[in-house]
């Protein structure tokens, strides 16, 4: 498995402010904070999927390279 890549570490971010936020504004009274938070937690998911959506693709061009690269080894110890 890679390693996680910058939206996904910026998303995780977003989401604990966002929840410290949320939880912030439950504690306070403060419906404001409170949907401000749950707006960030929102976009910081959103973030961290797209992250894991490029990572998988990038280790699906990986994979196909190394297939590649292996049919190609195969073929020329023929």
């Amino acid at each position: 498995m890679s390693t996680w890549n910058k939206d996904e570490v910026d998303g995780k971010f977003e989401q604990a402010k966002g929840t410290v936020k949320d939880k912030a504004g439950e504690v306070l009274g403060d419906r404001d904070l409170e949907a401000e938070g749950e707006a960030q937690n929102a976009a910081g998911e959103t973030q961290e999927t797209w992250g894991k959506v490029k990572r998988g693709v990038g280790d699906t061009v990986d994979a196909v390279g190394d297939a590649i690269s292996n049919a190609g080894d195969k073929i020329n110890k023929g």
